[in-house]
């Protein structure tokens, strides 16, 4: 039989230092990810809502066409939500808030609140932020007068009014031009502390 050679091997474990090393820079990197991460969330969360009220109030304003009667997007508080719900024009004089009660105004498909759609969305103006026209001190999330509902017209024009939205950090707006019923959307930057249009 020939000679076994021995195989000697060193099994080096990790002292208690380098594992205390690995650890710390672990919790570090996890530390900046976190807000990071629920930043970028939240900015995601807002964006997709102003997104989804433009689209909204756009197919609104087209529906509000070919049915060639006036169709209202109204806005209800609900609590600390609003509820979005889409009524047509049954009597040709606009869509009111009394003639909806009624039942001459009639609801089309199913109201929904913001935050059901859109978790952690809210309407309204975060703290310290001015709104569009540079106004600062107004918390209101929906300006489109007393009743709270945005008409479309079977001609295409559309009740004036702004919408703003935000997160836990992220501030959005939707503003509706009444004579062409055209929308926008804007995104406030905090750094350079201006509203830029997306």
């Amino acid at each position: 039989m020939g000679s076994r050679a021995a195989v000697h091997t060193h099994m080096r474990g990790y002292t208690l230092i380098e594992l205390l090393f690995t650890i710390a820079i672990g919790a570090t990197l996890v530390g900046i990810a976190v807000p990071l991460t629920s930043g970028a969330t939240d900015e995601i969360r807002v964006a997709a809502a102003a997104r989804h009220l433009a689209s909204t109030i756009a197919s609104t304003r087209i529906d509000a066409v070919k049915r060639s009667a006036a169709v209202g997007l109204r806005f209800e508080a609900q609590g600390d939500d609003v509820l979005i719900s889409v009524h047509a024009d049954g009597n040709g004089n606009g869509v009111r808030t009394a003639e909806i009660r009624a039942g001459v105004d009639r609801t089309l498909g199913t109201a929904e609140p913001l935050g059901q759609r859109h978790p952690g969305v809210r309407f309204g103006l975060l703290p310290g932020i001015a709104d569009l026209d540079g106004v600062a001190g107004l918390t209101e999330g929906v300006r489109i007068g007393v009743a709270r509902i945005l008409s479309l017209s079977p001609t295409g024009g559309a009740t004036s009014g702004t919408f703003y939205l935000h997160g836990r950090r992220s501030q959005y707006a939707v503003r509706v031009l009444g004579a062409t019923g055209r929308v926008r959307v804007f995104h406030y930057n905090p750094g350079a502390r201006q509203w830029n249009s997306r």
